[in-house]
């Protein structure tokens, strides 16, 4: 993936951070999915299930609303979010967050879903 981030907007009211890429393609995530598939091994559940995400959870009603309150470009690799529940481990590598983008537009134009919440 060549494609790195233009821009990050983050819309903890509309519970969605968009993402303009150098391509120029624009994509949004729901944060409570972004959230619940944290990178970090604490998140994913231990060193073996590193790299495995679900989907779905870009899909479900919340059951809470995460807020961030900070996110950072972290050399020109990754985002480093910090969350309102005290999280910031995680990193959010730009492969990882267009994959991520990708799947669930693709997952949204199959279902007709609304990703944005």
């Amino acid at each position: 993936m060549n494609a790195t981030i233009r821009s990050i907007d983050v819309g903890n009211s509309e519970q969605v951070i968009e993402f303009v890429w150098s391509d120029g393609l624009q994509t949004k995530l729901p944060l409570f999915g972004l959230r619940k598939n944290c990178p970090c091994v604490e998140c994913r559940g231990g060193h073996d299930r590193m790299g495995t995400y679900e989907l779905q959870l870009f899909f479900v009603d919340p059951l809470r609303e995460y807020r961030i309150l900070k996110a950072e470009v972290v050399g020109n690799h990754a985002l480093k979010i910090h969350w309102d529940d005290g999280h910031t481990t995680g990193m959010y590598r730009w492969e990882l967050l267009r994959s991520l983008c990708k799947a669930v537009e693709e997952a949204r134009g199959k279902s007709g879903e609304d990703v944005q919440g």
